[in-house]
């Protein structure tokens, strides 16, 4: 072999391998914040508990159940580089702006809750291949919600917003009964004076292969305290089986 041609050889082996090493790293850092978490939470909010709970720009809230995330169990930023494009989920705006609106900001760019959602959680789960682009991650989220179909399911259950209380075992029921999982509910505990708690997000669960699953981990598992962090608005919590429940219809009209 003659010396230009052996040296464009080594050379050419000496690029693949570099290539090799770099692919074999990326996917070990993938599979790495992969094997972190081991489910996903598709979140839902009622808007009007929402309003309720911030003195925001938040004007007539939908009346329906919207996206607030999907969010791998594992709350942390886990690729601070790769940032939101909106550019990217154009074909997307449409249903985004109607199934996943900002409800706290009516008056401002909504882009910002979406570039939150994304670097926070969607760079996370885009450790699976199935939601590894931003196109994908929003895209796969509006799916999956379409897919649950909270609204139309309560609405079969006979639980609708009002001024009617429920007892949350009757909810819990009602939802495990449609969807063979037990979802997580989280609320608003009562304000002084106030009997009631007042629901205010429904988790659905999910494997990586975006089957569901029920939400509840072992007691003591760690899973359980990290998704436990993900709450976007701090003061819901866990909702109380043994106390009324209230599903409002208007942001005012919780008496």
């Amino acid at each position: 072999m003659k010396p230009a041609k052996l040296h464009c050889w080594i050379l050419g082996c000496f690029s693949v391998a570099l290539c090799c090493g770099c692919t074999s790293d990326q996917f070990l850092l993938r599979d790495s914040h992969s094997k972190s978490w081991r489910k996903l939470y598709l979140a839902h909010h009622w808007p009007v508990t929402v309003c309720k709970m911030s003195a925001n720009d938040c004007q007539d809230p939908p009346e329906y159940w919207t996206i607030h995330g999907l969010w791998p169990g594992k709350a942390e930023d886990c690729n601070r580089t790769w940032h939101f494009n909106v550019t990217e989920i154009k074909d997307l705006l449409s249903d985004m702006r109607r199934y996943w609106p900002d409800v706290l900001h009516s008056s401002l760019n909504r882009t910002q809750f979406w570039k939150h959602e994304w670097e926070k959680h969607g760079t996370c789960a885009a450790a699976l291949q199935i939601l590894n682009s931003q196109k994908k991650y929003f895209g796969k989220t509006l799916e999956l919600y379409q897919r649950v179909d909270l609204n139309s399911y309560l609405l079969k259950a006979g639980i609708k917003p009002g001024s009617t209380y429920y007892k949350m075992t009757a909810i819990k029921e009602a939802l495990t009964s449609c969807y063979g999982v037990t979802p997580k509910i989280q609320c608003l505990p009562p304000e002084e004076g106030e009997k009631a708690q007042t629901i205010g997000q429904i988790e659905f669960c999910f494997t990586k292969d975006l089957e569901l699953r029920n939400c509840t981990e072992p007691t003591g598992g760690s899973e359980r305290m990290q998704a436990g962090l993900q709450l976007g608005t701090g003061e819901l919590s866990v909702c109380n089986d043994t106390l009324p429940t209230y599903y409002p219809s208007q942001v005012q009209g919780h008496k």
